[in-house]
């Protein structure tokens, strides 16, 4: 492994800078979609992650082969069928479906056909054939029930007019799809702005009426459906998750079904179409196949449904192949609308820097490793990087695929290019150590983003830790600088292990006290009760070093700690040359005099009444007393944690019990009653032996009328 140089270094970065620039560059914005392409076909194989088509909120009515090939429909020119059509809508609405949508365009009518019959054309003799469809429409229209589809481009195709005047205009939708350079339907529009408002598609107009709610066009050019914001990387436009190759949407075929009516089986429509959104369309190998991001693993025209009436066709299990129907691409999105399982994809800046950052890696190893080496690490990277993303995938957020591969590919040959074409030169390695103490987690921010820590503070709700440990000067005149030292580290390096395995940061060490926090800088919503866990297992921990470890045997260490929660504020505070990550306000105060406040009631832990009113019933805790510290005008309750949860033991609760009642006497200034209660535990409780003595002298001699249970606590 050779050593690398500033000029390597140089050289490394600008080449991954290039190679990650040009792949996800809009000429080559071809490999954005088939990042989708890969992801969709290495989730389909690798986890196959299908949903139950049971479930889906979607299901698709088909005209199909057997739909062409089954009496009365067999040699019959659609146009024909609308009274049949009619039939089978009018069952499927009454089977309870939240709407019907039209995936299918009938242009014409037979009643305006010009075909000569007889002596006059064909259309005069056939009117009213479509009376029964178009009042079907129109019910369903009325009802909220049916939406017809039409394409609006340069070449508009519309429904004949008769089925636009039945279905009224608000129930027109358009079917429009959006398709890649390459052809592909990836994504689908949103809404088409019509007399400058938006106006919902198809498949937006569907979900919100199977949801039961109105789609929202925000400001910011975010669409919202029944609180799911659609992610969109294309504006207005939805990125299609075909998470079951299309196995997760129900098909029912027209001929089925039409049987099903003829045998007058109202319940199977019901157990079929009751609360669900259908989509009528055509389910054909030869007819409105689209090749979509399931082109390179293979889909499927859905799932054949539980049938009613006529037996299933030998050939309506198809195997997977690089295109599907068409309506299965709007059945896709509605499920997609309906569950909020839409894909999120990665804007441009992240795209390129995800690109970057993979051939910044490559073309580190290229600098180096031999070009075998060089290899091995792209294909590690590779392999590493595409798990990832297809487990982020499952979870329907898309990384860029291709795009960082081939980036890294071209910046590992770039790079042992630059080793071949430039001589290599005495190899200089140039280290700069910055003196900047930090949190663990604020370098990983550092290093993840490239940012380096600026002075800066924010307002953050934690939880502070304060320790010091009790008697630490007597300690320290009775030993040497070389043991004292061994058994400080050993001391603050158990501390410090069990407050970071809580999820505290030790913000520094003052001699033998430690302050951490809690809540920063990483967040945690639970930051008091891991606050006071880790509390109590300090207190235990040093019991039993006390106990086993060599150093402390003999020496009786104990420590005292407090807590308090509270808005602080917490980032990087000092001069512009060094600076640390810490926090500064109040809460750390009082948690400072509550720790030395354990010297006065003999306890080891102290916290406040904030911090007690985060942990919930997570803590058991007793209460201690009202008092005011040093420097806080305002009184607090403080609180002893006994145990967590409800763990405490027999003894603890009695002892809590009698004290509880002992301090409710002691504020009703009921004294001679409150020296009983406390006086029950007095003989090995220091907190009731306290309060006895001072419940004692307030019953022998009363305080004035304006006193007040508040202690105030005087010095640190």
């Amino acid at each position: 492994m050779r050593r690398i140089g500033r000029r390597d270094i140089v050289a490394a970065a600008l080449i991954a800078v290039l190679a990650g620039a040009a792949f996800t560059s809009p000429p080559l914005a071809i490999l954005r979609g088939l990042s989708l392409d890969v992801l969709t076909a290495l989730r389909g194989k690798l986890v196959g992650d299908i949903r139950d088509p049971a479930a889906s909120p979607v299901v698709v009515l088909a005209i199909d082969q057997e739909s062409y090939e089954t009496p009365p429909f067999k040699d019959s020119p659609t146009i024909t069928w609308t009274r049949e059509l009619a039939r089978v809508l009018n069952a499927v609405m009454d089977g309870g479906a939240r709407v019907i949508g039209f995936d299918v365009i009938f242009k014409s009518s037979i009643e305006q056909s010009e075909i000569p019959f007889g002596d006059a054309p064909l259309g005069t003799r056939m009117k009213g054939f479509d009376r029964d469809y178009l009042r079907v429409l129109r019910q369903g229209a009325d009802a909220g029930k049916l939406v017809l589809g039409d394409i609006q481009n340069d070449n508009p195709e519309r429904p004949f007019p008769g089925q636009l005047l039945a279905a009224r205009p608000q129930n027109i939708r358009a079917l429009n799809v959006h398709t890649d350079p390459d052809h592909v339907i990836r994504r689908m529009p949103l809404a088409f702005a019509i007399g400058g408002k938006p106006v919902p598609l198809m498949a937006l107009e569907l979900a919100s009426r199977g949801l039961g709610a109105t789609a929202e066009f925000l400001p910011d050019g975010a669409t919202r459906l029944a609180g799911y914001t659609i992610p969109s990387a294309e504006p207005n436009t939805l990125t299609l998750n075909f998470r079951g190759a299309g196995r997760d949407i129900p098909v029912f075929s027209f001929a089925d079904l039409h049987g099903c009516v003829e045998k007058g089986d109202g319940e199977f429509f019901r157990r079929a179409f009751g609360g669900k959104v259908v989509i009528i369309g055509s389910v054909l190998n030869f007819d409105d196949r689209k090749l979509t991001s399931m082109r390179l693993g293979g889909g499927h025209d859905g799932t054949p449904a539980p049938r009613c009436a006529r037996k299933a066709l030998a050939q309506s299990v198809r195997a997977a192949r690089s295109d599907v129907a068409g309506v299965f691409v709007h059945a896709t999105a509605v499920r997609n609308l309906m569950e909020g399982d839409a894909v999120s994809e990665l804007g441009f800046p992240w795209r390129s820097i995800i690109a970057i950052l993979v051939a910044g890696m490559i073309a580190f190893a290229a600098c180096l490793l031999a070009p075998t080496g060089t290899v091995i690490a792209w294909l590690a990277v590779t392999a590493v990087y595409s798990a990832c993303a297809v487990a982020l995938f499952v979870r329907a957020i898309a990384l860029p695929l291709t795009e960082p591969a081939l980036a890294g590919l071209a910046a590992g040959a770039l790079m042992i290019g630059y080793r071949f074409v430039i001589a290599d030169r005495e190899e200089r390695f140039l280290r700069k150590s910055f003196a900047f103490y930090l949190a663990p987690q604020v370098i990983d921010t550092m290093v993840a983003s490239g940012k380096m820590p600026a002075l800066g503070g924010e307002m953050r709700n934690v939880t502070v830790f304060f320790s010091d440990v009790a008697g630490f000067s007597s300690i320290a005149e009775k030993m040497t600088p070389t043991e004292l030292v061994a058994l400080m580290n050993d001391y603050l390096s158990e501390m410090t292990d069990i407050i970071e395995s809580h999820g505290g940061y030790v913000d520094k060490y003052v001699g033998d006290s430690i302050v951490a926090v809690f809540g920063a800088p990483v967040d945690d919503p639970d930051h008091a009760s891991h606050a006071v866990r880790a509390a109590l297992q300090c207190r235990d921990r040093l019991d039993e070093l006390n106990r086993s470890h060599p150093a402390f045997q003999g020496r009786g260490l104990a420590h005292r700690i407090g807590l308090n929660s509270g808005e602080a504020v917490v980032g990087n505070i000092g001069s512009r040359r060094r600076f640390n990550y810490t926090v500064m306000s109040d809460t750390v105060n009082v948690a400072s005099r509550l720790e030395g406040a354990n010297k006065y009631y003999g306890t080891s832990i102290m916290a406040s009444e904030m911090t007690v009113a985060q942990t919930g019933a997570t803590i058991a805790w007793r209460e201690l007393d009202t008092v005011r510290v040093q420097g806080r005008d305002e009184p607090i309750r403080i609180y002893e944690p006994l145990a967590e949860g409800y763990q405490e033991t027999r003894e603890q609760g009695l002892a809590a019990a009698n004290y509880d009642k002992g301090l409710a006497c002691w504020r009703a200034r009921e004294f001679t009653q409150a020296a009983e209660c406390f006086g029950r535990d007095a003989s090995y409780d220091p907190p009731s032996r306290l309060f006895a003595k001072r419940a004692s002298e307030l019953a022998a001699k009363p305080p004035p009328a304006d006193w007040t249970p508040v202690n105030t606590l005087e010095g640190k």
